[in-house]
């Protein structure tokens, strides 16, 4: 069974593009097919992976708009062991375009009916806003992972978020779910941070995934070496983390185990 897993939050700089790499990077790590779906304007995905954004001669934004196949623009990346649906600046073209279609929600989830059986898990990395193409993705996904910091205006945000997964869980697609939410950045010397965690806790439950994604150097730097953190310092307590996700994501779908030999 696939899993299509939208990585969301509408405020930018919570992590979201990291946890969407390095997730993905997390799992292949352990034999799962993967395919990671940038859906950002920006192309920080993609440049995360290794893919040169300006070298790019079909995107995520031909596939949407129905001039190509997801699989011919998927690529491969064999370093990483997983695969790539690239974007850039040209998504701004798909996002004003999708709304004047008629089925314009619709388009990735189509797009990615055709390929969803050759992936274990396909996951989207969406914009930082509630934009037609996070709407794209929350249409197609059978769950949202929320990634978040937790300092003041967090919680605020997430209401917002949370609405709209409910909006389009009641009127577009009742499979969508809370996939889980995950704590980044995070510093527990940060009394601020402990408490919105408890608050979080306190509202979510078993939502809240176990892991929590300490502020780590080395994860931020991964991204200018084209490297998911586990091929870039897979002793560092980032890469540690993603693959303790890993591991949490699996056991929740599908009572997997995450196999450390594989993840070496």
């Amino acid at each position: 069974m696939t899993h299509i897993i939208a990585v969301a939050n509408q405020k930018g700089g919570v992590g979201k593009t990291t946890t969407a790499i390095n997730l993905a990077a997390s799992l292949a790590a352990t034999k799962r097919r993967v395919l990671l779906v940038d859906l950002d304007a920006q192309g920080n995905a993609t440049m995360g992976v290794g893919v040169d954004k300006y070298a790019l001669k079909r995107t995520t934004r031909d596939v949407l708009l129905e001039q190509a196949k997801a699989a011919e623009v998927a690529q491969f990346l064999p370093a990483l062991g997983f695969s790539v649906l690239p974007a850039n600046a040209d998504m701004t073209e798909a996002e004003i375009k999708l709304r004047e279609v008629a089925a314009g929600d619709f388009a990735l989830k189509t797009a990615l009916a055709e390929i969803a059986a050759d992936y274990d898990y396909i996951f989207l990395d969406c914009p930082p806003a509630l934009s037609k193409l996070t709407v794209n993705a929350f249409v197609a996904a059978d769950g949202v992972l929320i990634p978040m910091q937790c300092e003041y205006y967090a919680l605020e945000g997430l209401t917002a978020l949370v609405d709209t997964i409910n909006k389009i869980k009641r009127v577009i697609n009742p499979r969508l779910e809370i996939e889980g939410l995950l704590r980044t950045m995070y510093d527990p010397r940060n009394n601020l941070a402990n408490e919105v965690s408890a608050q979080l806790l306190e509202h979510f439950g078993d939502k809240v995934y176990r892991t929590i994604v300490p502020r780590n150097v080395r994860l931020a730097e991964a991204p200018s070496h084209g490297l998911p953190v586990i091929g870039y310092d897979p002793a560092s307590s980032g890469a540690k983390a993603y693959l303790a996700l890993a591991g949490e994501v699996l056991r929740r779908h599908d009572g997997g185990q995450l196999r450390i030999g594989d993840a070496g």
